[in-house]
């Protein structure tokens, strides 16, 4: 089963083409014009064994809102369209990932219902060019695109690189454990019988 998604999305604000496997090695080709997002999101790719390109073309000369928040968009509805009807998903997935002084909690649902719990501290406003403050965003936008349940919590850490690069792997991480297919599953994974 392919379990790929291609989308694009064009506004006066961004350009933005998506092409994500669900079922990849973490290969990943990624451009934003924004360094330090771009650095993020390859660490949701590697970690999550997703083969990700996307390439974004946004008005960055303004501010990186409209870009990085439209890249959450695209990649949240990629993720959906990619999962289909998440027959057989695990759905649930968590993980705890530590880098250096830095420990990072991060769980998700594929539930149907987007909602974001997001417990982080950054100490300074910008990691290279990144507002710290656009991280949320981005999540909130992907949680809203692709229904999905996302807590982010902060359980240590000092350096602001350190805690955003943790941020990113976590998620990766539990986003992988979250898709993997469980043929012990019938259908999905509610006693609803359905997830939305």
């Amino acid at each position: 089963m392919q379990r790929n998604a291609v989308i694009e999305r064009k506004t006066k604000e961004t350009v933005i083409e998506v092409k994500l496997n669900l079922d990849g090695s973490g290969q990943s080709s990624i451009f934003t014009g924004i360094g330090f997002f771009d650095h993020m999101l390859t660490q949701i790719a590697k970690h999550g064994f997703l083969d990700l390109t996307l390439n974004a073309q946004g008005d960055i000369e303004v501010d990186y809102h409209h870009t990085v928040e439209d890249v959450g968009i695209v990649l949240g509805k990629a993720i959906a369209e990619a999962l289909g009807d998440k027959e057989s998903i695990s759905r649930f997935g968590d993980t705890i990932v530590p880098m250096e002084d830095a420990l990072v909690l991060c769980a998700v649902d594929f539930s149907g219902r987007p909602y974001i719990a997001f417990d982080v501290s950054f100490t300074t406003e910008r990691i290279g060019e990144l507002e710290t403050e656009m991280m949320e965003e981005f999540f909130r936008a992907l949680c809203l695109h692709c229904g999905l349940n996302l807590h982010v919590k902060m359980l240590a850490g000092k350096n602001n690189h350190h805690i955003a690069e943790a941020i990113f792997k976590a998620f990766g991480k539990a986003i992988r454990k979250a898709v993997i297919i469980d043929k012990r599953i019938d259908g999905v994974l509610s006693t609803k019988g359905m997830l939305e």
